[in-house]
């Protein structure tokens, strides 16, 4: 067997080449790749760090260009883009398989394999190469054509960008896995490409793409719109802390005055609700509202009117309807007692005697210091009388 491979490999070392081909490629490629990953780790690191934000930049270029904000983001930070995929029966040059990114506009395949072979022909017509030569690579403006050449087949890639070296790995380790699969067809091969369908798989993984990693650093705007937010939100939160120890304050004001009583109070959608019962003579809410610095347009106020009995607010009451007269004094103690001190008229006296009998709160009179003024004016002219007449 030895000996009959050595003399195949001096007759055609084509034919030993194409046997091996698929079964070697891989492992070398495994290899190769692991090595060169090694030495670019750090380099790749290093780059991924070395790029500023320019966000705000690429949206007023979106918004003067009329493109998508991605669309711009994309124009820049696109590193490579393997735009179209060709997979080429070497022998005949017709397209077999023809795989296209999205978003990407394709050419005519079969217009892109006339080419190459043109291509390959001038080269090799024009030039002193030797005749196993083969083209690897063709580079026009931003787009470069990558060609991988199998035994049977060729695959070539349609590249935007700079791609690195290690896409060459997945474009040969596509090939090799299209000869292992499909090696007979390929062999057989005389047009019929939908054979060859299946082969799309294995071009798919070609179609790689990589866009330059974009530090998240939080611009100026966004640091001055947080800085609006968080003022905006310290102010509001000052205001309302104010507001509801104002509304504490009134409300504790307002507990402590006679003749008011609080049955409800709230607070819904900024506005202070506050309902309960008044006694006409009670101080006016009002009042309070305004020593306690709340804004009357945030409190809505519901009151009933009521008959208070603390003695403030009945004391007030027996003078407004009794009307003393200046010598007399008067206040009521907690047990409705109202207490008259001075001197008055018998009419009035009289005429208090009565009335207080349907003053609600008042449960007795206590005059015992109170003197009728006209018994003593008749008492002060019988002692003037004796007076002069001794």
């Amino acid at each position: 067997v030895e000996d009959a491979i050595h003399i195949s490999v001096r007759k055609d070392v084509d034919v030993i080449a194409t046997a091996i081909f698929p079964a070697l490629l891989p492992g070398i490629q495994k290899a190769v790749a692991a090595a060169i990953s090694e030495m670019t780790q750090s380099l790749n690191q290093t780059l991924e760090h070395a790029f500023s934000s320019k966000s705000l930049r690429w949206r007023l270029e979106a918004r003067l260009t009329g493109k998508s904000f991605a669309e711009v983001v994309l124009l820049h930070t696109l590193l490579y883009q393997v735009e179209q995929v060709f997979l080429i029966h070497k022998e005949s040059g017709l397209v077999l398989q023809h795989l296209v990114a999205p978003d990407v506009a394709a050419e005519d395949a079969d217009m892109v394999s006339a080419m190459l072979t043109a291509i390959h022909n001038f080269i090799q017509g024009s030039f002193n190469v030797d005749k196993n030569d083969s083209l690897d690579a063709v580079r026009f403006g931003g787009l470069a054509l990558w060609i991988e050449q199998g035994s049977q087949a060729i695959l070539a890639g349609v590249i935007r960008g700079n791609a690195p070296k290690e896409l060459r790995f997945i474009f040969q380790d596509a090939l090799a896995k299209i000869h292992l699969k499909y090696s007979s067809k390929l062999d057989s091969f005389e047009g019929d490409t939908e054979l060859l369908l299946e082969s799309q798989n294995e071009l798919a993984v070609c179609l790689q793409a990589q866009y330059e990693s974009i530090p998240q650093k939080p611009s100026p705007v966004l640091w001055i719109v947080l800085g609006s937010i968080a003022a905006a939100f310290t102010t509001w939160v000052s205001f309302t802390i104010q507001d509801n120890l104002r509304w504490s304050a009134y409300l504790t004001k307002l507990n402590n005055e006679p003749g008011i009583v609080i049955t409800k109070a709230e607070k819904h959608w900024g506005k202070y609700f506050i309902s309960g019962l008044r006694d006409p003579l009670a101080v006016e809410p009002k009042r309070i509202m305004q020593a306690a610095k709340l804004n009357p347009k945030t409190v809505i106020s519901q009151w009933k009117p009521y008959i208070s009995l603390e003695p403030v607010l009945l004391t007030a009451r027996v003078k407004k309807l009794l009307k003393p007269p200046v010598t007399v004094s008067l206040t009521v103690d907690e047990n409705g007692i109202l207490y008259a001190t001075g001197s008055a008229p018998q009419q009035w006296i009289v005429e208090t005697r009565k009335r207080i009998e349907v003053i609600p709160g008042i449960n007795q009179l206590q005059e015992k210091d109170l003197v009728d003024s006209n018994l003593k004016q008749f008492e002060l002219k019988d002692r003037l009388k004796n007076k002069y007449s001794n």
